[in-house]
């Protein structure tokens, strides 16, 4: 009944208009998951972070597509997710704009690996192929290390290498029936480049008394700048060539103030009301690598039946209701910015496995002056691909 629902769906006049209303429900809802996996991460982790959004959430609106009832609602209730038809006209019009210009790199592609000799429902493979743009291939878990390998080298073709060792063999087991992996990956030149000769060194304060030396690139130019009052912190919007895609930078007023930022986390994440400003900008280089376990982070967002072997229902992929549920669910992260730009990359894996049994400067410049911890995402239009945090650049 679903794929019959979608083809009438696509056919009808009014796809424009619906597609545009699923993709603003569908990145409303972006928001509010960066903002809740956002603070679930800050709860365990004291340092530099980076998480996407989008490739947890592509793997899991598949999974997603796959379960029913009570299972298929805790996931769309943890992700913020439209109605089902919704999730799939937003992650179709996304496929095109997710893919490489002419002026940058942005690119996604999804993945399933199946157990040889494993069933999958037809209906969920053609929804896999139709709407995420997934192949299927067969693949013999129980060869532990010869399979962790063949997907970890997939998941490095499509992140340029960036990415590496996301699956463990140790991961693995009897129990795998499938994988479903989101490889992210983008790499883009600033609109306006920091010029590498005004770089040098200077003091970023992770806390009052506390500072470090660290490589800050400098730059006096005409960006989107905006002060809230209300978050008591500046914005910064830099755009990359090619458009469609920024980074923004939300820099506390206060050397200390990040954790105060931080208990507001979705309103930092709304894009302000920006205004053209001449802005004298120093921002450190950095580079972070992070790993996430999203199965503890959706545990907590309450999903709890996928991973229950009592109450799972993901029959609408193969089998029937207890049969199969979600494992593990792991994400790794990397990104790396420079004067030039910034190059990132993530790549997210799913296991389902059977139960265990330029202008003249004026004279009083804007300043946005990134000498302590602060706050930064990248958008593609209006949705988080890219989101964390920079407490130490030497980190």
């Amino acid at each position: 009944m679903l794929l019959k629902i979608l083809v009438v769906f696509v056919g009808c006049v009014t796809m424009t208009l619906a597609t545009e209303a699923s993709l603003q429900e569908f990145t409303s809802g972006n928001n509010l998951f960066t903002a809740s996996v956002y603070k679930e991460i800050r709860k365990n982790e004291n340092g530099n972070f980076l998480v996407s959004p989008y490739s947890a959430e592509a793997v899991l609106a598949l999974a997603q597509s796959g379960a029913k009832d009570e299972t298929a609602q805790e996931i769309k209730t943890a992700l913020h997710l439209p109605s089902q038809e919704k999730i799939e006209a937003a992650i179709k019009s996304l496929q095109p704009t997710l893919r490489q210009n002419d002026r940058y790199l942005l690119q996604t592609a999804n993945k399933i690996y199946v157990k040889n000799n494993f069933t999958v429902n037809e209906d969920f493979k053609k929804l896999a192929s139709d709407v995420f743009d997934a192949n299927l291939e067969n693949i013999d878990f129980e060869k532990k290390a010869e399979a962790a390998n063949t997907m970890n080298q997939w998941v490095e073709e499509h992140t340029n290498n960036k990415i590496k060792n996301l699956i463990d063999q140790d991961q693995l087991n009897t129990r795998t029936r499938l994988v479903l992996i989101n490889a992210l990956y983008f790499k883009g030149n600033w609109s306006v480049p920091f010029e590498k000769y005004l770089s040098g060194n200077q003091k970023f304060y992770k806390t009052a008394q506390e500072s470090v030396e660290v490589a800050t690139m400098r730059d006096s130019s005409t960006q989107n700048y905006y002060e809230s009052p209300e978050l008591k912190a500046k914005f910064l919007e830099l755009e990359f060539e090619g458009g469609d895609v920024s980074m923004t930078f939300v820099l506390p007023n206060e050397k200390e103030g990040l954790a105060q930022l931080e208990n507001e986390v979705g309103k930092a994440l709304e894009a302000p009301k920006y205004t053209k400003e001449y802005v004298k900008v120093a921002l450190p280089k950095f580079k972070i690598e992070s790993r996430a376990d999203f199965k503890d982070i959706l545990q907590k967002l309450g999903v709890k039946k996928a991973f229950d072997a009592e109450q799972a229902d993901l029959s609408g992929i193969a089998g029937a209701k207890g049969d199969l549920i979600i494992d593990k669910i792991a994400q790794k992260t990397v990104i790396d910015v420079n004067e030039e730009g910034v190059e990132a990359a993530a790549s997210t894996f799913l296991s389902v496995g059977v139960p265990l049994s330029g202008y003249f400067p004026p004279r009083d410049p804007k300043e946005f002056i990134a000498d302590h911890p602060f706050i930064f995402y990248i958008k593609v239009k209006d949705l988080v691909v890219f989101a964390g945090r920079v407490v130490d650049p030497t980190q």
